[in-house]
């Protein structure tokens, strides 16, 4: 690409714009999804090792003290809340990559020393300490591919970031279909399960060493030659002539004078979008989280012993990144509003039928119908928050609204052990379809449209994004 160089200097955000969707756009996205693989893999491990820790008498299945599962996955989901509610103003301060490779790295030792801590109060402990590392991470990472994508292809990469992603789940539901129900050199099964998810620390470094930061965060915090050389940088990584024009040097630096994040999200251009993520979050993780961290107990509590719900919970896992896969194909063409509320229905409608399914098969395509509309829809909410928001507030301000979504989650056990002990298997799966009919609801309402326009077109004209 060769500029004029008559014309007038691009800014970032017109260069950005001008980047190609290809091979070399999907490289670099797949770098920082790397680290997100290892995400995902302890955001699904705790489903998949739920039976293993019963088995052994840390937990009980369904009890309300402190060791039981309830409590463990709520010990997971609270530092998520602290992570992305409390913590993600650290990526809007210290930057996307480093933020990205110090959770990265801070996540992986506490989840290696949960693996061999040894009593239920110890594993909770290191629990909540590194769900408040993935929470950081979470929010770094939509906030840095959002920002690098062009708008023409924002859905499509942030979907093929989850689809990569996302193949962690069939590899930690077979990790655990072949390691929880043994015991190996003196270490339980789930233990070795949680030990392969720590590996995440060895390849931070590399990762990080190929990432440039954001041009975008770099412009919002005034450094403007920096942010010339990281979009150079961008720019030659995937495919595009030296030979471009250099932005403006016009930029706004932090410390400005312009009120904190809080205080945007609940100012007169932002109040409106900060409701609708917040009560949008609350309610679509009591399905989306319902589903994919309780399906193999609630398979169990229906008659299937440990070995065939981890069997059965392994096969609908395969699944799993064929739904991003899909999000790729429709993320830009399909308005991403649209594509929320119909996929919450969806998941609604599937996670009904899979309460009456009798029979392996019935139960096999059931539950991959709900993995499949749930990742997908996964994909569209992931892309539409980060949309909403300047870039000089974007990851705290995702991580604000994102947050409610952990904070609820910790109650996400306690509920549907409620419901299994008191109601039954069938209520538990209502729960989810009300939940997630709840979520399409919110967005059918008051969503804005976003597909195929500029971060700068989406934010207020007086911001500087």
């Amino acid at each position: 690409m060769t500029i004029d160089n008559a014309q007038a200097p691009l800014t970032i955000a017109q260069r950005l714009e001008m980047l190609p969707y290809g091979a070399g756009l999907r490289r670099l996205v797949a770098r920082i999804s790397v680290g997100g693989w290892f995400e995902f893999y302890d955001l699904f491990m705790s489903a998949y090792i739920a039976l293993g820790l019963t088995a052994h008498g840390l937990y009980q299945t369904l009890g309300a003290g402190v060791a039981s599962l309830a409590g463990f996955a709520a010990c997971g989901f609270a530092g998520m809340f602290a992570g992305t509610l409390l913590f993600g103003w650290v990526s809007d301060r210290w930057g996307r990559t480093t933020t990205f490779t110090w959770s990265l790295i801070a996540y992986s030792i506490l989840t290696a020393a949960m693996a061999l801590a040894p009593t239920a109060l110890e594993i909770d402990a290191l629990r909540l300490l590194a769900g408040v590392a993935i929470g950081v991470q979470i929010v770094t990472i939509d906030a840095y591919i959002s920002e690098i994508a062009p708008s023409h292809a924002r859905g499509t990469l942030i979907a093929f970031s989850q689809a990569i992603c996302y193949t962690a789940v069939p590899a930690v539901a077979f990790v655990a279909y072949l390691l929880v129900p043994h015991t190996i050199a003196g270490l339980d099964g789930w233990r070795w399960v949680a030990l392969a998810g720590a590996l995440g620390a060895i390849v931070a470094w590399p990762v990080r060493a190929g990432l440039a930061e954001s041009p975008r965060w770099l412009q919002s915090r005034g450094r403007v030659r920096e942010a010339e050389r990281a979009l150079d940088r961008i720019q030659e990584q995937v495919g595009v002539d030296e030979n471009t024009a250099p932005l403006r040097d016009e930029l706004v630096a932090s410390g400005d004078g312009r009120p904190s994040t809080i205080a945007r999200l609940f100012n007169r251009e932002y109040l409106r979008r900060t409701i609708m993520l917040s009560a949008f979050n609350i309610f679509q993780t009591f399905g989306f989280y319902g589903f994919a961290t309780w399906i193999p107990v609630l398979l169990n509590r229906s008659g299937h012993g440990v070995a065939q719900s981890l069997h059965y919970t392994s096969i609908i896992a395969i699944v799993t990144p064929l739904g991003p896969l899909l999000a790729m194909r429709f993320a830009d063409r399909l308005e991403r509003k649209v594509q929320i509320v119909m996929l919450a229905l969806a998941s609604a409608v599937f996670a009904l039928a899979l309460a009456r399914a009798i029979g392996p098969w019935a139960i096999i395509v059931c539950g991959a119908l709900v993995t499949l509309a749930n990742t997908w829809f996964s994909c569209a909410f992931h892309t539409y928050q980060s949309e909403l928001y300047p870039t000089a507030i974007r990851a705290g301000a995702v991580g604000f609204v994102y947050g409610w979504s952990r904070l609820s989650s910790v109650f996400v056990g306690y509920l549907y052990a409620f419901m299994l002990r008191v109601h039954g298997v069938t209520a538990a799966f209502e729960t989810m379809a009300a939940a997630m009919v709840i979520s399409a609801t919110i967005v059918g309402l008051l969503g804005p449209l976003t597909n195929r326009k500029q971060l700068e077109v989406l934010a207020p004209s007086s911001e500087n994004v």
